[in-house]
């Protein structure tokens, strides 16, 4: 990351410390009132993260197809396609459990990311402003980069996810042929996840 990127917003903040006196000494105000406002954002965002955490691991798993009416899998391994339950037995319920044990998990994580990346995003202005006034804007960027390379490790774990997944999806669509149709994950998605920073697949 290039701190250098970050100074053109954080200009605008110079005139009010101008207002505020001719005093060479560095004023830690703007910095300070910054982070509180990255701390309120990255809250709300976290509030807002918990719900949607709460949804996927406590809702149903909602699946779409091209063509198809919406399916969905229950907490307790039932399947739903339009609303009306799939029969099924206990091997097949158990293969609905697993495949949505990984649908949770790579969503959770996918939350996660955007969790860190928002908290991050909040913060590094005041981050900028602090290495403004201290001088210390490399020390600054540094920090910033090392969460930033955290971030990233988290988004390749979701790809590490991606084999076991595309397996039990195959799997399942084997087992139950009613859900074969919204088995749109390919080996496609495994091959691409992480390239050119993105994190896509089919579910």
């Amino acid at each position: 990351m290039n701190l250098m990127r970050l100074l053109p917003a954080t200009l605008l903040c110079l005139p009010l410390i101008a207002c505020g006196g001719t005093s060479s000494a560095p004023d830690t105000s703007v910095g300070k009132s910054v982070a509180e406002t990255s701390s309120g954002v990255g809250r709300k965002v976290q509030e807002a993260m918990d719900e949607a955490r709460r949804e996927i691991t406590e809702g149903n798993i909602k699946i779409s197809a091209d063509s198809q009416p919406r399916a969905e899998i229950t907490p307790d391994g039932q399947l739903l396609i339009g609303g009306k339950d799939v029969p099924t037995n206990d091997a097949q319920r158990r293969q609905l459990l697993e495949y949505r044990g990984h649908v949770v998990a790579i969503a959770t994580d996918g939350m996660n990311v955007g969790l860190a990346g928002a908290k991050l995003g909040a913060s590094a202005a005041g981050e900028a402003l602090k290495g403004i006034f201290s001088g210390d804007s490399e020390g600054v960027e540094k920090r910033i980069n090392a969460e930033a390379a955290k971030i990233e490790a988290q988004a390749k774990r979701i790809c590490d996810r991606l084999p076991a997944m595309l397996a039990s999806q195959q799997a399942l669509a084997r087992e139950l042929p009613a859900f074969k149709p919204y088995a749109s994950m390919d080996q496609s998605d495994v091959d691409d996840c992480g390239k050119d920073g993105s994190v896509t697949f089919s579910n």
